[in-house]
C-alpha cells in the first residue's frame, strides 16, 4: 500500500508523504553552497540563521548545531560572505525544511573582489562614473534628503553637523537597512522615493563605516544603476577610506564620513557671515578710496588759476566783447546804409519808368468806359464816351471824332 500512488480514493496519509520526502533529501548528501549570511541567531548553543545568493535572489534557511559550532571560524557573523557545506534536513513533526551545516568559513576575498573589479570596469565602460555626470550641488539646498539606517550614529551625525552649520536646514529622512539582503533594494526604494520629491535638492546616503562585507550592499548593480538613474545630485557617505563600495564612483560627491558630508552640502552660517562682512568691508575700502581719489582730483582742478577765480573769463574776454560788438554795429550801419542806397536806385529806376511819371510831364491817358486804352483815333468815333486820365485825377469828355490835324486848317 506504501508503494501504491495516491489518488483520491486512495490518499497517502501526511506521515507517509513526510517520511518519504525526509527518505528522498537524506539520500542527495551534502553540497558545497555560496552565499551571504542575512540572519544570524544563537539560542541554546545552536545557530539559526540564513544564507542568501544575491545575484539569484535565493535565500535558504540552515542551522548549526552546537557541536558543530566550535569547528567552524568564531568571527562568523550577518553580512559575512561564506561557503558551507551543507546536507538537506526535513523536520518530519515540525514539516520544515532545513539545511544542516558542517563546515562553514569565509569565501575568499580574491574572488568577490574579482567579481566586483569586474563590475566596476563594466560600468566604467557604460559611462556611469565618467566625470562629465557629476552634478553641481546647490550652494544651500532647502531641503535635503538622507538616506540612512533608522537610530544610527550616522543619521545623528549628518543631522547634528548640518544643523550647526545652519540651523533653518531642513531634512526628509527616509530609513533603510543598511547592511543585509534587505540593504540594497531598500536604499533603492529610498532614494527613488526622494528623487520623486521636488522639495529635495540633494540627496545623502550616509552609514557609519563597517567592515568590506558589510559595505557590499553599497556594491550592489542595482544600487548603482539606480543612483545614476536619479536627477537629484547623490552624496555617498559610507564613511570607509580604504574600502571605497561602487557608490562612492557614481555618485556627485563622494564623503569621507557623514560628518563630512554634512560640512560639505551646508555652509557654515558663522563663515558665511563672516566672508560677507569681508566682503561688504572690501567694497567700502574701494569705495572709500575711489572717492578720496576724486575729491583729490576735483580739489587739484579747482586750485587750477583757470577755475581759482570765476571773473577772469569776464575780464579777458571783456575787451574782446566790446570790440567785436563795435564792429557788429559798424557792419551793421554800413549794411543797412549800402541797402538804403541800393533802394533809393530801384526806387528811382521805378519812377523813371512808372505812368504816373509820364502823366506828371504833361500827358494823359484817354479810354473808354470799360478801361480800355485808346491807340488811335479809329478807336473813338464821334460819339463816344471818354475817361480822361491826368496826373492829379480823371475827367469824362465825348470823341466828336478825329481831329484835323494840326497846321492843316491854316
Amino acid at each position: 500500500m506504501t508503494d501504491a500512488p495516491a489518488t483520491l480514493e486512495t490518499p497517502w496519509p501526511v506521515g507517509l508523504l513526510a517520511a518519504k520526502l525526509k527518505g528522498y533529501l537524506d539520500r542527495l548528501g551534502t553540497v558545497w553552497v555560496e552565499g551571504e549570511i542575512t540572519q544570524w541567531g544563537v539560542s541554546g548553543g545552536n545557530v539559526y540563521g540564513k544564507l542568501r545568493d544575491l545575484e539569484q535572489d535565493a535565500t535558504v534557511g540552515f542551522t548549526i548545531w552546537s557541536s558543530v559550532k566550535s569547528r567552524i571560524p568564531a568571527d562568523l557573523k550577518q553580512g559575512d560572505r561564506v561557503i558551507a557545506l551543507i546536507k538537506p534536513s526535513y523536520w518530519i513533526k515540525g514539516g520544515t525544511l532545513t539545511m544542516q551545516v558542517f563546515e562553514m568559513r569565509h569565501v575568499g576575498l580574491g574572488d568577490l573582489l574579482e567579481r566586483l573589479e569586474r563590475l566596476r570596469t563594466q560600468l566604467a565602460a557604460e559611462g556611469l562614473f565618467a566625470a562629465d555626470r557629476k552634478r553641481p550641488l546647490p550652494f544651500l539646498p532647502r531641503v535635503i534628503g538622507l538616506v540612512t539606517g533608522k537610530d544610527s550614529d550616522a543619521e545623528k551625525d549628518v543631522l547634528r553637523n548640518a544643523q550647526l552649520r545652519w540651523p533653518a536646514v531642513t531634512f526628509r529622512t527616509v530609513h533603510a537597512a543598511v547592511q543585509g539582503d534587505r540593504a540594497a533594494s531598500e536604499v533603492v526604494a529610498a532614494i527613488r522615493r526622494l528623487d520623486a520629491d521636488a522639495e529635495v535638492e540633494v540627496i545623502i546616503v550616509a552609514r557609519g563605516g563597517g567592515d568590506f562585507q558589510n559595505l557590499l550592499p553599497f556594491s550592489d548593480e542595482r544600487l548603482i544603476r539606480a543612483a545614476a538613474e536619479i536627477t537629484t545630485p547623490l552624496v555617498s557617505a559610507i564613511g570607509h577610506e580604504a574600502d571605497r563600495p561602487l557608490l562612492d564612483e557614481v555618485a556627485d560627491l563622494r564623503a569621507s564620513t557623514p560628518t563630512d558630508a554634512a560640512k560639505r552640502i551646508v555652509p557654515d552660517v558663522t563663515e558665511e557671515l563672516s566672508r560677507v562682512e569681508q566682503a561688504r568691508a572690501r567694497i567700502r575700502s574701494r569705495v572709500t578710496h575711489a572717492v578720496s581719489i576724486e575729491v583729490d582730483r576735483i580739489q587739484a582742478l579747482r586750485s587750477r588759476p583757470a577755475l581759482a577765480s570765476t571773473t577772469w573769463i569776464v575780464d579777458v574776454r571783456a575787451d574782446d566783447l566790446t570790440r567785436w560788438v563795435a564792429r557788429g554795429h559798424e557792419l551793421t550801419t554800413r549794411a543797412i546804409e549800402r541797402a538804403g542806397h541800393a533802394t533809393e536806385q530801384l526806387r528811382g529806376r521805378l519812377t523813371a519808368l512808372s505812368p504816373q511819371s509820364t502823366l506828371e510831364r504833361g500827358y494823359a491817358i484817354a479810354q473808354t468806359p470799360d478801361g480800355r486804352v485808346l491807340r488811335g483815333s479809329a478807336d473813338a468815333p464821334a460819339g463816344t464816351d471818354l475817361r480822361i486820365r491826368l496826373a492829379d485825377g480823371s475827367l469824362t469828355a465825348t470823341s466828336r471824332g478825329p481831329a484835323i490835324p494840326l497846321g492843316e486848317g491854316s
